[in-house]
């Protein structure tokens, strides 16, 4: 089933919303079957940093991740980020008919973003992170990568900041002084994922009202 926690941790109201994942899988199918883009959702439209995520299959291995950290309209950033994670990832071929039974799409609506004192102060599991860096030829780079991701790959601090080098196309020796220089930004998300199954069902349901 979709999960969905409709509460934050200080028992407030939260913004994502299991419909958020439902938008995604239309605009994908509208991309997929060459049809019209679906109306509007009746979800908050309030601007927000966000990214939308792509998995496929029962372990649900990445098919897609792209987002930005400038605050959309939630109907806007969601329409253009579903299709460009999915067809626009250069690490992946573009998503096809066939996989979309096999689909899992997550929504993370990012906030609280505050500047971390070194690369180490901010928390696994909790903490997004995006770094800024001095590549070898002196030429500004940045990465980043959601909360879940650090746990989900069971890595440390260190091992997390030198795979987000590498990402960003850091290529030469990792050192701690390399470390130093990065400038680093923390962030929370509010995360929500559904699967082609959960689309399936919400569409059966709506229909029988």
């Amino acid at each position: 089933m979709a999960s969905s926690c409709r509460k934050n941790a200080s028992g407030e109201d939260t913004v994502v919303d299991p419909k958020m994942g439902y938008y995604c899988f239309d605009v994908l199918h509208a991309h997929l079957y060459h049809q019209e883009q679906p109306d509007p959702p009746n979800f908050s439209n309030k601007p927000y940093p966000l990214f939308v995520t792509w998995k496929i299959g029962s372990d649900q291995r990445l098919r897609g991740c792209l987002g930005t950290f400038n605050a959309l309209p939630l109907h806007e950033g969601l329409r253009e980020y579903a299709a460009s994670s999915a067809f626009k990832d250069s690490r992946f071929n573009p998503i096809t008919k066939e996989e979309i039974p096999r689909l899992h799409v997550g929504i993370s609506l990012l906030l609280d973003f505050e500047d971390g004192r070194d690369y180490a102060d901010w928390t696994v599991g909790y903490h997004g992170i995006r770094i800024e860096f001095p590549n070898e030829n002196g030429h500004r780079r940045t990465a980043t990568y959601l909360p879940e991701v650090a746990h989900e790959q069971g890595w440390d601090h260190i091992q997390t900041i030198d795979s987000l080098l590498r990402k960003g196309g850091f290529k030469g020796n990792i050192t701690p002084d390399v470390r130093k220089s990065i400038k680093l930004t923390k962030y929370r998300s509010e995360r929500m994922c559904i699967s082609y199954e959960d689309y399936k069902n919400y569409w059966c349901s709506s229909r029988e009202r």
